[in-house]
């Protein structure tokens, strides 16, 4: 038994909520279950210098914790003057996973900046983060097309991301926390709604685990993300 109650492949409640802040071209409060993450997509006129007079454009992302999103306060990073390793390899694959399903030839030369700040964590913060980017940075999107129609769509293709892990000898989906800190394996699957494979990453915090295993969190993990594409597409009214 999960310590949840929940089945072995079922999710924790999905919510998206678009629009929800006033400023951002196109933002979105997600919450997987009690893990809330606010993401905000900006758009800027110019790319990076080494980019510029290529015809493309640039999606990124940053990535926070507030200080009381866990048990006990955190201090803020900005107090210590640097990033830790944890927030910079975070922010990293949430940029990789939007640019895979992003033609930035087709977006121009513009900046996208995803801004994911945790509200509350529970667990899957980072998978969080990525499918509530897709719906910020899909509305981003929606907002330049209706100023300045772009020749295509340049997020023609969704990606979201869910945890799964081995807790008590069984794979189960959506891991919370007090999955995640007990898991003999943990595993967090970034995937496209084309059946398409953006990132794995996979840990055995206990015993080594076998490719039967990792199968069968794969498949778990389509599990999720279907739900999570459907949750999408509804919050940007598609």
């Amino acid at each position: 038994m999960r310590p949840s109650g929940r089945t072995p492949d079922q999710m924790r409640s999905i919510e998206m909520i678009p629009g929800f802040s006033a400023h951002a071209e196109g933002s979105c409060l997600v919450k997987f279950g009690q893990t809330h993450v606010l993401v905000t997509a900006s758009v800027e006129e110019r790319v990076p210098p080494w980019l510029r007079g290529g015809g493309k454009g640039w999606v990124t992302a940053e990535y926070g914790m507030l200080p009381r999103a866990t048990h006990t306060r955190g201090s803020r990073e900005a107090a210590k003057g640097k990033q830790s390793g944890r927030t910079q390899e975070i922010q990293r694959l949430i940029g990789r996973s939007l640019r895979a399903v992003t033609d930035l030839t087709l977006l121009g030369e513009r900046q996208i900046t995803l801004d994911c700040d945790v509200i509350q964590a529970d667990g899957g913060t980072r998978t969080a983060a990525i499918s509530g980017a897709w719906v910020a940075l899909r509305l981003a999107i929606d907002t330049i097309h209706k100023a300045t129609p772009l020749a295509g769509d340049p997020l023609a293709t969704q990606v979201a991301a869910i945890s799964c892990g081995v807790y008590n000898g069984t794979p189960v989906l959506d891991l919370d926390y007090a999955e995640d800190s007990a898991a003999g394996t943990d595993a967090n699957f970034v995937l496209t709604n084309k059946a398409g494979i953006v990132e794995v990453q996979g840990t055995a915090e206990g015993e080594p685990f076998d490719e039967e295993t990792l199968l069968r969190l794969l498949r778990l993990a389509r599990i999720g993300c279907n739900q999570v594409f459907a949750a999408q597409l509804q919050a940007v009214g598609r």
